[in-house]
Parts: structure tokens; sequence; C-alpha cells
């Protein structure tokens, strides 16, 4: 999967080099093809945190809580990265760094809310307790994420943030750029959540392992 990722890295850096420029907002609007994948994939890890959450409370699963615990760091990893795109995007088109607007409240809530759910994982230690509020945590927290997508529509002309992306609201030439943006950062999502799967997972043995001696 490493060698795939780094195919599409290459393939994605080359479309937005190439992706033309924007009349309206030059150069900076190429920050287009970062700033809502990055959105993409934190809505992601915040929605399976919840989903393994679920799973957990129902059945008891285990392995479900550390996906839910890898899932979540890297839905934060995003969450931040969004949370640093946009305000150098909207330096260039409206002329501040930060504004109130209604998305960027409710995303910055967002990042606020599971970074206190890596915060309670971190000093809480590994304990069945800590794993079931956690869990109950984790999807009290998805209701924010449909808000968050959805709080456009909701403000109207009183959000600064442009409409939510549809078909054809792109321009020539940007929707291969756009789509090779958010195929190689879901690639990227899912191997890190793999790889920080597996760490939590080996953590977990070789708990057991010193508990047992």
């Amino acid at each position: 999967m490493g060698i795939v990722l780094g195919l599409c890295s290459i393939a994605y850096a080359w479309a937005v080099i190439t992706a033309p420029i924007d009349s309206m907002q030059g150069i900076i609007q190429k920050i287009l093809y970062v700033h809502p994948p990055l959105a993409y994939g934190a809505y992601l890890g915040f929605a399976i945190t919840g989903v393994a959450g679920i799973i957990f409370l129902g059945r008891g699963r285990e392995d479900m809580d550390r996906l839910a615990i890898a899932s979540a760091e890297v839905g934060v990893i995003f969450c931040t990265l969004m949370l640093i795109t946009g305000p150098i995007w909207a330096r260039g088109t409206w002329g501040v760094w930060w504004s109130w607007d209604a998305r960027l409240t409710v995303t910055l809530l967002l990042w606020f809310v599971y970074l206190a759910y890596l915060l309670l994982r971190s000093f809480s230690g590994p304990s069945p307790r800590t794993a079931r509020f956690a869990a109950i945590y984790g999807v009290l927290g998805l209701v924010l994420i449909p808000l968050n997508y959805y709080v456009i529509e909701l403000f109207g002309s009183r959000s600064m943030h442009p409409e939510n992306l549809q078909g054809g609201s792109l321009g020539d030439g940007m929707g291969l750029p756009f789509l090779l943006g958010n195929i190689t950062l879901a690639l990227a999502f899912f191997y890190l959540v793999f790889l920080r799967w597996e760490v939590e997972a080996q953590r977990t043995v070789a708990g057991e392992g010193s508990s047992a001696r």
C-alpha cells in the first residue's frame, strides 16, 4: 500500500502543479486540492471512532476499542492540518486569518472534542471503564460531524464559507487534481490508521505479557 500511496502522491502533486490558476483567487486557490480532502479525512476519522465505539459497547470487542483510538488520532491530525490550511486560504480570499464563521467555529469545537478524547485515553490509562466512557464520548461526538458539514446551509448567507462542493461546481481543469487529492489523502488516512491500529495491538500484547510475569 505504501508504494501505491507514493505513486498517487506523485500524480497528485503533478496534477496540482499543472492545474490552472484561478482568475479571481490566484494561486492561493490551489489549497482547494488539499483543504476539503483533509476535512473529509477528519470526518471519516471521527466517524470511525464513533462507529467502533458503538461496536465495542455492544459486543465488547477490544480490537474495536483499539481501532477507535487509532482513528481518533489520525482524525485529529487531519483536522489540525485542516485548521492550518483553512486560515491560509482565508487570508488569501477574505483578507483575514480567522473569522468566527459558523463552519470555522464548529470545526474548532470538533477539534477540541476529539483532542479531549485523546487526552482522556492518555491520562486515564488502559482500563475497561475508561474504554467504555471513551466509547460513549466518541459516539456523542458523532453529532458534530453532520453539523459541521451542513452548518453552511443552516446559516445561509451569514456564513463566509462558500456552499458545499457539488457536481459541476469546479472549473475546467480542477476536477482531476481535486479527485486525486481525495484519493491520495484517503489512502494516506487508511494507511496511517492501519499502522496505528497495529501499534496499539502490539502494545496490548506487550502489556498482557508484562502482567503475566
